[in-house]
């Protein structure tokens, strides 16, 4: 899916933030130890649009604040139908590599970790889930997020292939 365009403004959005993972990264120098804080984050307005952005500074709030201000910048729209997504879908990223497999109502987000904060941010309600390779959250993260891009709905494949969605379903 595209990005969203510029038509679309944030501050319409009712975007909800989550925290995926926070690292503590020593820098050693010849004065001593310097600490410093990198933060990933996750932000949606649960239904259709996500975003994910990286925060580095010396203090976890403002890390915080710089990735959430990421991901306000990098928000995307994803297609989302009764609570699950279109099809089944994998993707790589670095040593990550997930699966999506859409889920029958009611089933709820099977999902863990790096993983859940992005799908629930979508607004997804039943999903399977898994994560194969690297549990890294940073390369989970992309490796979703790039998932969640190549999703496309009946609509749009009519309308890439040039005919009725009918023909779609028909083969």
């Amino acid at each position: 899916m595209a990005k969203i365009s510029s038509k679309v403004k944030t501050s319409d959005l009712e975007l909800k933030d989550r925290l995926v993972a926070i690292n503590r990264v020593t820098k050693v120098t010849k004065g001593g130890r310097t600490f410093s804080f990198s933060a990933i984050v996750v932000v949606g307005d649960e239904k259709g649009i996500v975003g994910w952005g990286l925060g580095k500074a010396s203090e976890v709030t403002t890390a915080i604040a710089k990735g959430v201000d990421a991901a306000k910048k990098n928000l995307v729209k994803i297609p989302v139908i009764n609570g699950t997504i279109p099809h089944e879908q994998a993707a790589k990223y670095g040593g990550a590599d997930v699966l999506l497999k859409p889920a029958s109502s009611g089933t709820g987000v099977k999902a863990g970790g790096a993983m859940r904060a992005v799908l629930e941010s979508v607004g997804i309600h039943d999903i399977l889930a898994k994560s194969k390779g690297s549990s890294n959250p940073h390369n989970l993260v992309k490796a979703t997020m790039t998932a969640l891009m190549e999703l496309r709905d009946a609509y749009t494949v009519a309308e890439h292939r040039g005919v009725s969605i009918e023909k779609v379903f028909k083969g």
